[in-house]
């Protein structure tokens, strides 16, 4: 179905390589997975394969891309463009950015027949209510009238998902489609594009970060570095047994489970205390009243020790980041009482407030848009030593040139802009701004869910070292069960609002007691629990 050759993408004609002389075969039915961390090559080789490559990148002369018997590189843009939707539908990392706004699902969904299928308007509504139905969304008519800001990730995924394969092509590529999901709805969209890809014939060319999903669901891989393919060959077989040191690096930072005790001895004294918190969220504003409000978290009680790592962990909405967020006053319990060393948290202005504060901080799940764009990163991280009076600005600006050291990043760092930083230098520079006027406590709220895998180690590695050196405690919420393993001593498990269980960190992976916890571990495709036994989609394969 698709042969690549010799394919080469350059910074304009003759200009530098982002992807040079990878070459692959995919057949017609099959799955195949460009793996590597960011910055490998793997989208825009995908982006070549559609011409969707954005300026000044071209693809280079002597690259072929023969799809079912026809080079692409030789298409004029009528003829392409015919192909693109028509034969080749593409699903991206961020369905929030790939879908637009302003349209409704229904619209966006009719689109691509209209473009491509010669069929009427009530067809074309026939035909994007039943594949509505196929993907198990509640409501179908209701789903075509909505806005895409009307459903969460996972929906706006399957939708994304849905429109692609109403016009069933004979390739799909999908770009990183669950990178931001939490472990059950990412293992249900990809249960999903299975389903749908094997009812149809359709070959799916897979880019991902996640080892652990494609030795799940994938049964060959090009491991992709610099823009070059260094291994390629069955996936079970690569990710088992890997030849090349760069294989070898990425297997290594797979999630495993570190040694207790690491930090040495947790003090048993509470340091954040949670009785009955109940937090709800006031209803929308209509005409006449409101709607019911919805309540986040039902009466929580819960103890962070004295340096510990708590981790949180549930699916998106069970209202782990709400609670988080209420620990360190963004938020106000609707009832209940939060404690920070025995005194109640407060919310205003005063005095009090300010000193907690102080010593609370929070690193947020997307550093992007937690750092102000316009301000040099030097100045992010300085600005809570602000509030010290005592400081001078030379004490101060010693101070911040000790956490970049502390945290891994060149001082030659201090003076650039966010944008100008990778995904990972960011997360450093927020890590960095929240110790740096050494807090008691920390809340980390999805630190790591958008980064490879690389470089997710390296965070979690910087966390415990951190904490070992400074003695703080962590409230870790994440929906990432392998990053939990490294990091935490005891597992609050978080479904609709309510802990439903609570325990160490080795009894709970080890012996989950409710129903849900077991859920959430048997969705988690982890690499060592899919080499135990054949998954689910390499059977039926």
């Amino acid at each position: 179905m698709l042969d690549v050759k010799d394919l080469s993408v350059e910074v304009g004609p003759g200009g530098a390589r982002v992807v040079d002389g990878l070459g692959f075969r995919l057949d017609a039915g099959d799955m195949l997975a460009l793996v590597g961390e960011s910055g490998s090559g793997k989208t825009m080789a995908a982006r070549a394969v559609l011409g969707l490559l954005p300026p000044p990148l071209v693809t280079a002369p002597q690259s072929v891309i023969a799809f079912d018997g026809r080079d692409l590189t030789r298409l004029g843009a009528p003829a392409l463009r015919a192909v693109r939707g028509g034969e080749i539908g593409m699903v991206f990392q961020e369905p929030m950015v790939s879908l637009n706004p302003a349209m409704t699902i229904g619209e966006q969904m009719a689109e691509g027949l209209r473009l491509h299928r010669a069929i009427s308007a009530g067809e074309i509504r026939d035909r994007s209510l039943a594949m509505l139905e196929r993907i198990r969304i509640q409501h179908p008519a209701r789903c075509l009238a909505a806005h895409p800001h009307e459903f969460s990730g996972g929906m706006r995924q399957r939708i994304m998902l849905a429109s692609v394969m109403l016009l069933e092509p004979k390739l799909l590529i999908a770009d990183e489609p669950t990178t931001a999901l939490d472990t059950l709805v990412q293992r249900d969209v990809l249960d999903l594009m299975v389903e749908l890809t094997r009812e149809k014939g359709t070959a799916v060319l897979l880019i991902s970060h996640d080892l652990g999903m494609v030795s799940h669901y994938v049964r060959d891989v090009v491991v992709m570095r610099e823009g070059k393919a260094v291994e390629k060959g069955p996936s079970r077989e690569v990710l088992r047994s890997p030849r090349h040191d760069y294989t070898r690096k990425l297997v290594d930072a797979l999630p495993r489970r570190s040694a207790g005790g690491a930090r040495g001895a947790v003090s048993p004294e509470p340091l954040v205390e949670l009785e009955g918190v109940v937090i709800d969220y006031p209803g929308r504003a209509r005409l006449f009243g409101r709607t019911d409000a919805k309540r986040a978290v039902h009466g929580v009680d819960l103890v962070v020790r004295r340096g510990e790592t708590l981790a949180l962990v549930g699916a998106s909405g069970s209202g782990k980041t709400t609670l988080g967020r209420a620990i360190v006053g963004l938020v106000q319990p609707s009832a209940g009482t939060i404690r920070f060393r025995g005194e109640p948290i407060d919310t205003g202005h005063g005095a009090t407030a300010r000193r907690q504060r102080r010593d609370m901080q929070i690193v947020f799940q997307d550093p992007y848009s937690s750092l102000d764009p316009r301000q040099r990163v030097g100045s992010i991280v300085e600005e809570p030593l602000k509030l010290d009076r005592g400081l001078t600005r030379a004490a101060r600006r010693a101070r911040v040139e000790e956490v970049f050291g502390e945290v891994g990043l060149p001082l030659a760092f201090l003076d650039r802009l966010p944008h100008q930083l990778s995904g990972g230098q960011r997360q450093r520079v927020a890590i960095a701004r929240a110790i740096v006027r050494r807090p008691a406590f920390v809340v980390a709220d999805e630190p790591v869910s958008a980064l490879d895998m690389t470089v997710q180690k390296q965070i979690l590695l910087l966390i415990r070292s951190l904490q070992a050196r400074y003695g703080f405690a962590c409230l870790f919420v994440s929906h990432d069960l392998g990053a939990v393993e490294q990091v935490a001593d005891r597992v609050a498990v978080m479904e609709d609002g309510r802990i439903v269980e609570l325990g160490e960190r080795d009894a709970v992976f080890d012996a989950p007691a409710h129903p849900y916890t077991r859920q959430l571990l048997d969705a988690a495709m982890l690499l060592d629990r899919s080499f135990a036994g054949e998954g689910q989609a390499a059977q039926q394969a």
